[in-house]
């Protein structure tokens, strides 16, 4: 079953490592093309929600306090996601949420990450930028909600996946892009790209070197 769990994390600053912490979540599992579950929810971290960070996401102090607790919240996504393979638009940084967040109640967190900034690179260099919105924009992709909330951005950073596979498929002629494949694209250098792609289609479940 060829799953790809897409996640955005909402949060109070940068860093986990600075003590910063989740304030919502949302992942979004995608089978193919196509959008089969999703799942959301603020959470309580019981830390302060600064007053920038409000303008720019619309999470209030009011509403996480309202919320499940963080480590509730993070069990729930954690067996949500199961062993599915994970993307993010920036996924180094969720993905050190995702770590962080499950390692305060005391959940593995082994999913390997690919990273939409990454490949967007590697497929579309021409861009001049590989923020979320700009390549969603570029592309005429949809917007289902406010930008800088969990849900809408996880769906748009699906969205964004699908388009990037699309275009594998259907310009590059590779049968599979799965995550497999994706993780080997973003790894490749910026050098070397346009030679991984101009390769032939290779038999499924290959993987690029």
């Amino acid at each position: 079953m060829n799953r790809i769990a897409v996640i955005d994390f909402e949060t109070t600053g940068i860093s986990p490592g600075m003590g910063d912490r989740a304030t919502e979540v949302a992942i979004v599992i995608t089978e193919g093309d196509r959008i089969v579950d999703r799942y959301q929810s603020l959470m309580n971290a019981g830390v302060h929600i600064p007053g920038f960070i409000t303008q720019l996401t619309g999470i209030t102090n009011a509403m996480v306090q309202a919320a499940p607790p963080a480590a509730t919240v993070m069990v729930d996504a954690a067996r949500f996601v199961g062993e599915v393979p994970m993307v993010a638009h920036n996924a180094s940084f969720d993905r050190r949420f995702w770590q962080a967040e499950l390692a305060l109640c005391g959940q593995p967190a082994l999913q390997p990450f690919a990273c939409t900034v990454l490949l967007s690179r590697r497929l579309y260099p021409e861009a001049p930028s590989h923020k979320l919105g700009s390549l969603v924009d570029r592309f005429g992709l949809p917007r289902t909600g406010q930008a800088h909330r969990a849900l809408a951005d996880a769906e748009m950073a699906t969205e964004l996946l699908h388009r990037m596979r699309h275009d594998l498929r259907t310009r590059h002629g590779v049968a599979d892009p799965d995550h497999g494949y994706l993780m080997g694209l973003q790894r490749c250098t910026k050098a070397a790209v346009a030679k991984l792609l101009a390769r032939p289609a290779a038999p499924r479940g290959s993987r690029p070197r």
